[in-house]
């Protein structure tokens, strides 16, 4: 079977060198890049880049020119007008300490005669094939049927270089450096204990074995002259072994970007741009402009290690159409590409507005609202839950959200409002989710979660606080110092994630379930596996009067997409553990989410 591993390499093309002064017989310039994906080899592609040896001879054999490790070659070679051969090497026999034998460490070789002309710039595609003398062996089923486990067989090119295969081997290759051996030749040996108990040995030779060929080598047991024997055939019928490495020039224009590169208000592109083609990087540039206008923006390219370019297109609209394109050295280079940024949904109720009617306390919707977001639960409290039926705070006589007429923007905000109820101490607190019940008079089940997929920048709110020292303590986290006299704090977090319900043990649209009454359950939301992005602000003390407050969300993953997004609030930091000050009072109001 064909196996193709591309490497890339351009000899870029110029339309002149330029150069303050020639030698008096003349210059030409010759670059070298390499642009590509190639892995087949257990060498990373990073390795296998920065580690290939590339030497420049004379073609007349007179001398080695150049020689550099592929990660040092400059970024333009000057040669005297003439005839030369370049050479290429890559893979595990550049290495100091190369290995002979090995399962997937491969080696390269390729060669190529090329003239520079004086003033201009040569161009050269150099194919570089597997140098690996290969030994694949297959064990027919006969063998397995007959001979008990822990059968091998080794195959062996010299001292020091074989390979030992058994039944987990089978089928599988390996590769030999045969370079400086004078008539190589694989030798094998067949070692097993037969079921019946009795050992059995078989070896034999592959002579005159060449480099880039590949050496099958078939087990099968049989019935020789009345008696069991082991038939071993190699097979040569499908010798070239074409494992090739193309030394090609990289072309100049859009390279595409990926899906999580776009964004509701920024997006990231990339170009190829040959070396040539400018005199300094800063001479590469995208413009963008909305499709169909004319009024485009320039943004600066970043030359990155890879030797791409690419830059972030900032200030979009979301669900916009984009053109936009590539300029070296202020000439437009191709055609457009488009766009089209991600969607920015708002926070549902986000200024608290619309609520309806649940006995001694409101929810937050409205069947009448204008938005049809508004019009279902989206926001819960540990009020309870007449939606869903579950009883909470508020059927024992404390109400802990509840609207207020003290607002920021329009008529209403949502007060949290921190008490002491009874016989345990209650925070106010609204979140993205439900309250899923009461455990007894020790806690409470809360669903945690919102289904949504756009990503979010930064969570901007407005908040009002007034507290005083803490004066009910039941717990507070393991390490910390008892909060007791201390100013209470208000939480507000906010995080985006694909949090798996049936870990979490919630619903598939609210997937994090926490029990009020076990700690286990108190998830680290910024470092949880699922979590996207997190963000979060904490208020100690009170702020004074109403306060704008930015939460930026701080991505974990710049590729994944999020299927959830959750925000709680809550009067006092540390309502989990039944901890705070009774008298605290958070009043939120204007909740919106950024994206930028």
């Amino acid at each position: 079977m064909r196996k193709i591993v591309w490497i890339l390499l351009g000899v870029l093309t110029l339309s002149a060198c330029s150069r303050e002064s020639l030698p008096s017989e003349g210059e030409g310039c010759l670059r070298l890049k390499v642009d590509g994906a190639w892995t087949k080899a257990a060498l990373t592609d990073e390795q296998l880049l920065s580690t290939a040896v590339v030497n420049i001879y004379k073609a007349d054999f007179s001398g080695l020119v150049r020689s550099w490790r592929y990660g040092e070659i400059p970024a333009t070679i000057w040669l005297p007008a003439d005839d030369y051969r370049v050479d290429v090497e890559a893979g595990e026999r550049v290495q100091a300490h190369p290995d002979t034998a090995s399962w997937d460490q491969r080696s390269y070789e390729g060669s190529k005669e090329f003239s520079v002309v004086a003033g201009q710039a040569t161009q050269v595609t150099v194919p570089a094939t597997c140098c690996n003398a290969v030994s694949l062996v297959r064990f027919d089923s006969t063998i397995a049927t007959n001979f008990a486990d822990g059968y091998t067989l080794t195959v062996t090119l010299r001292e020091g270089a074989s390979l030992t295969y058994t039944a987990a081997q089978n089928g599988k290759e390996g590769y030999f450096l045969i370079g400086g051996i004078e008539d190589p030749a694989f030798s094998w040996r067949f070692a097993g204990t037969l079921k019946t108990g009795e050992a059995f040995v078989k070896s034999g030779t592959v002579p005159s074995i060449e480099a880039g060929k590949r050496y099958e080598l078939k087990l099968k047991y049989i019935i020789k002259h009345g008696t069991f024997d082991l038939d071993i055939q190699v097979d040569t019928t499908v010798d070239e072994f074409e494992d090739v490495v193309i030394f090609e020039p990289v072309s100049t224009g859009i390279a595409p970007s990926e899906a999580w590169e776009i964004w509701a208000g920024h997006a990231t592109v990339h170009a190829d741009v040959d070396s040539g083609e400018y005199d300094d990087p800063s001479q590469v540039a995208f413009e963008y402009a909305v499709a169909g206008s004319s009024n485009w923006t320039s943004k600066a390219a970043t030359l990155g290690a890879d030797g791409s370019f690419s830059a972030t297109l900032t200030g979009l609209t979301p669900a916009t159409e984009y053109s936009y394109r590539l300029v070296v050295k202020d000439a437009v280079v191709g055609d457009p590409v488009s766009l089209t940024t991600d969607v920015a949904p708002t926070v549902p109720n986000g200024s608290f507005e619309y609520t309806t009617d649940a006995g001694s306390y409101k929810e937050w919707y409205s069947a009448s609202a204008p938005s049809l977001a508004d019009r279902t639960a989206w926001w819960g409290s540990g009020n309870g839950s007449k939606v869903n039926n579950i009883n909470g705070s508020a059927d024992m006589g404390y109400v802990i959200c509840e609207p207020s007429s003290d607002a920021k923007d329009g008529s209403q905000s949502a007060c949290l409002k921190s008490a002491w109820a009874v016989v345990k101490f209650a925070a106010g607190n609204i979140f993205t989710g439900y309250f899923g019940g009461l455990v007894g008079t020790k806690g409470g089940i809360v669903y945690y979660g919102r289904p949504w997929t756009a990503r979010p920048t930064a969570l901007r709110f407005w908040a009002k606080y007034e507290t005083g020292n803490v004066n009910r303590v039941d717990g507070y986290p393991a390490g910390e110092s008892s909060p007791s006299g201390k100013p209470d704090r208000a939480r507000i977090y906010t995080a985006v994630g694909n949090w798996n319900y049936k870990t979490y043990g919630g619903t598939k649209d609210c997937p994090i379930k926490v029990n009020t009454t076990d700690q286990s359950t108190f998830y680290d939301y910024a470092t949880m596996t699922g979590t996207i992005a997190y963000g979060e602000k904490i208020i100690s003390g009170s702020n004074g009067g109403w306060v704008q407050y930015t939460i930026p969300f701080e991505y974990r993953s710049q590729s994944e997409m999020p299927t959830h997004i959750l925000i709680s609030c809550a009067s006092s930091m540390l309502g989990d553990y039944f901890t705070g000050c009774d008298s605290s009072k958070l009043w939120l109001d204007k909740m919106e989410l950024v994206y930028e």
